[in-house]
């Protein structure tokens, strides 16, 4: 399994006519694959969105888009608001949960980590061995490394119920010692991250 995101950075108060629009032309769009997961973001780089699309193996993405091509209905139209576009290749680390429909949030935080060179399998390893315990506090709806794209990075993707329950977990977590995995000084370069919600038409809400 691997995940599309794509990420459109968009024109000052056009969201709402772009979901709008995004989400009538998906009805045309999933007929040929569904998406994961559509969010835009409210804290952190404003005016995006982000939307997921799982493919089998880019063999499967390659077939599927070439089909969409062929689709009158899409893509929709909204090239006039999209300021600047992004896509990366996830490949989920082999532990961690699925996109999969169904209500996690509505609070999403992604968080982007760039790591050194050669330390992804130690991330894996420390991860692995943490992360069991750190979703009994709140659920994961995803972590994964980036294969194409921005090299040497991983996204993970959590749920919360509000941005007070976000606050406690994440204070709770440290509490406890069961977060963050170690070595996260000695492993990473950058981390950021983004504050999302769910569009109406978004499987994981």
């Amino acid at each position: 399994m691997i995940y599309e995101m794509r990420t459109y950075s968009l024109a000052v108060g056009s969201l709402a006519e772009v979901e709008k629009r995004f989400g009538e032309a998906y009805g045309y769009r999933k007929k040929y694959s569904e998406l994961a997961a559509f969010w835009h973001t409210e804290i952190g780089p404003l005016n995006e969105i982000i939307h997921v699309w799982p493919y089998q193996d880019l063999g499967e993405r390659a077939r599927v888009r070439a089909e969409v091509a062929k689709e009158p209905n899409w893509p929709p139209k909204i090239a006039e608001f999209v300021r600047s576009m992004h896509s990366e290749i996830l490949i989920p680390f082999p532990f961690s949960p699925l996109l999969m429909p169904g209500k996690l949030g509505p609070i999403y935080e992604m968080r982007i980590y760039t790591f050194k060179v050669g330390m992804l399998p130690d991330i894996m390893k420390s991860w692995e061995a943490k992360l069991p315990e750190r979703m009994k506090l709140s659920p994961l709806a995803v972590a994964g490394n980036v294969d194409l794209g921005e090299a040497n990075r991983f996204i993970h993707i959590w749920a919360y119920n509000s941005l007070d329950q976000r606050a406690a977990v994440r204070a709770k977590a440290v509490q406890l010692g069961v977060w963050p995995p170690g070595g996260g000084a000695e492993r990473l370069l950058t981390q950021a991250n983004k504050i999302m919600m769910p569009a109406a038409f978004s499987p994981v809400q």
